[in-house]
């Protein structure tokens, strides 16, 4: 099969970039025989180089990367450029790893839409800044469901949520997973914990507590500074990072207003450290470095820091809402992500009962393993060839 991939998210700095790498690296890798066309707005980069992998570069005026986002849109003259280019090469199917990115093809060639959650669907205040970004996702969001021959989604909590939001009917989703890239991986020497701490401005005296993600309302970063500060009284030793690039990616951001909370709380002072963002040498290390990580979103399609956490060793303590307490099993603590109290008494937990955390740092690394990038290749490899079955 002759497969074109969209693959503008590859320059991505959040969840859908990785996805992107990680995901086409296991398809092009995978002995099954297809050929693919990889469609980019940027120059091809190295690891996209592949026996069985052709290269288009479409000339595009603005990057994806800066286009489709929250605050802004594409032009119809570039998306134009895309579908032209899609017809020319005469592919038998169209993946896109990521709506984000999605411009439609003909009506005659099957195409396969990644929908990887329905936060903004289900929680829109959170994620647009303003209206007009708010309906020109949600046309865009109309017009890739409409038009694709199959749905993929990367856990059973995302395929419910975009049953419930969106409207998708389920038989149409197909589920895959995520992977962890090889550098993450239990980091136990001293040295490169401390040269991380350093880095990331974070203190090298006391216990750690990470988070990492965006920064963005749905991520309830304001639950997790409540919630650290109702645990920092009694646990004085600790101190909490979070990770992530402030700016926000042309998503919304309230990086300021988690920095006004920070600061004017006493209990948290010298205890919360932003850190930006951190490359995955580092990050590893102070996944290692960590007692757990915290994610406590509102919802979330699969959470890969948290994949990446329990590749590390380190147990995650999440929310009940959104797919991450699926994707960690018994490597961790979950908590109502509405509930401060009960998300400091779970910090409190991780920070205290010694052979909790014993349990959790060996339940993480055995969970780890049931997740890859070459398992969710070949889940999104059959999706697509299950479409060109009943195209």
């Amino acid at each position: 099969m002759y497969i074109g991939v969209d693959g503008t998210c590859w320059w991505n700095r959040r969840g859908f970039g990785r996805f992107t790498h990680g995901l086409l690296r296991g398809m092009f890798a995978a002995p099954l025989g297809h050929r693919f066309c990889l469609f980019v707005d940027h120059p091809a980069e190295t690891e996209m180089n592949h026996p069985d992998v052709r290269i288009v570069e479409v000339c595009t005026d603005r990057a994806v990367t800066e286009s489709a986002v929250a605050d802004s849109r594409r032009s119809v003259r570039d998306v134009i450029r895309f579908s032209q280019a899609v017809a020319a090469e005469r592919v038998e199917l169209v993946f896109f790893p990521a709506v984000y990115s999605w411009f439609p093809v003909s009506r005659g060639t099957p195409n396969v839409v990644t929908i990887h959650d329905a936060i903004a669907e289900h929680w829109p205040s959170l994620v647009f800044p303003d209206l007009k970004g708010r309906l020109f996702w949600i046309l865009k969001m109309r017009l890739a469901c409409s038009r694709a021959s199959r749905i993929v989604t990367v856990s059973h909590a995302a395929k419910q949520e975009i049953v419930d939001y969106i409207g998708v009917r389920s038989e149409r989703i197909d589920v895959i997973c995520e992977g962890a890239d090889p550098c993450f991986i239990p980091v136990t020497a001293i040295e490169p914990r401390t040269d991380a701490r350093r880095c990331a401005g974070i203190p090298l005296e006391g216990r750690l507590l990470l988070y990492v993600g965006g920064i963005a309302p749905h991520k309830n970063l304001s639950g997790l500074l409540a919630g650290f500060s109702q645990a920092a009284a009694l646990v004085p030793d600790l101190h909490l990072a979070i990770v992530g690039d402030p700016a926000g990616g042309g998503f919304l951001s309230n990086y300021h207003e988690l920095m006004v909370q920070a600061s004017s709380d006493e209990r948290l002072s010298g205890r919360v450290h932003f850190a930006g963002f951190v490359a995955d040498g580092h990050l590893a290390a102070l996944y290692s470095d960590a007692l757990a990580t915290v994610l406590p979103s509102f919802s979330e399609g699969f959470g890969l820091p948290a994949l990446e956490s329990l590749s590390c060793g380190t147990p995650v303590l999440t929310s009940k809402a959104g797919a991450v307490a699926e994707v960690i099993g018994p490597a961790g603590l979950v908590f109502d992500p509405r509930n401060p109290i009960e998300l400091g008494f779970q910090i409190q937990r991780i920070a205290t009962e010694t052979g909790l955390l014993t349990t959790l740092r060996r339940n993480a690394l055995q969970r780890a393993q049931d997740f890859s990038w070459s398992k969710a290749a070949e889940l999104a490899l059959t999706s697509l060839e299950r479409c060109m079955r009943h195209a």
